[in-house]
């Protein structure tokens, strides 16, 4: 099986981190220092396969990195990493454009909308990896188990290589994701990225935090 990087040490890295080690990946969890207290506790609780390390040496390790950093510091994260490290490999990005500066419920920030998005951006500044964006739509508990919520529900997926795309739809199935639907290149992460906004007021709206959609076609 495939190495994968994991970039963030919060809910969302650490969800995703343990599922991949459930489900036999080898794992080594990147922050800003080598030594970061929720990784290293992580790694403790979930054996041999899980290790840790500097956002650099998580890049190095995965064959595939998943960014779960927040999107106000996600460009840093990967310059911080080391740029030529990408070339090649693939790039799952979850990150979304909050800015939570004046409490909830969040807004966008405005430099990632209408003309332009993260995913987009991760993508310019990384232009020889394969970015997919992906289960940037749903909460972390949902990303890996979406039986949380009765149906079958979908997620959504782009980016500009299709074999990258179908790699990451085989980690989605994985996951649990049978309905996974591709919504083209890296262009519509703008939508997905934007989308987070009527997640938001659906969460308000139902008092419910494990919501999904399903697309019916």
């Amino acid at each position: 099986m495939k190495k994968i990087g994991v970039f963030g040490t919060g809910e969302v890295g650490r969800t995703i981190a343990t599922k991949l080690i459930e489900l036999g990946y080898e794992v080594k969890m990147g922050s800003r220092t080598a030594n970061n207290e929720k990784a290293v506790e992580w790694a403790k609780q979930n054996g041999e396969k899980a290790s840790t390390g500097t956002f650099a040496d998580a890049a190095t390790f995965g064959e595939i990195i998943f960014n779960c950093t927040k999107g106000e510091a996600t460009l840093a994260v990967f310059e911080q990493a080391g740029l030529e490290k990408f070339a090649g490999k693939i790039v799952v990005d979850q990150s979304n454009s909050l800015d939570m500066s004046n409490g909830f419920p969040p807004t966008l920030l405005p430099e990632y909308i209408n003309t332009t998005s993260l995913g987009e951006e991760v993508q310019k500044l990384i232009p020889e990896a394969h970015v997919v964006k992906t289960l940037n739509v749903v909460n972390c508990a949902l990303m890996t188990n979406p039986a949380l919520t009765p149906g079958d529900a979908t997620m959504l997926v782009c980016g500009n290589e299709q074999q990258a795309k179908q790699e990451v739809t085989k980690i989605l199935n994985q996951f649990g994701w049978n309905d996974v639907l591709d919504l083209g290149n890296i262009v519509a992460s703008r939508g997905m990225e934007m989308f987070i906004t009527t997640w938001v007021r659906l969460f308000m709206a139902t008092n419910n935090i494990n919501v999904t959609f399903k697309i019916n076609r």
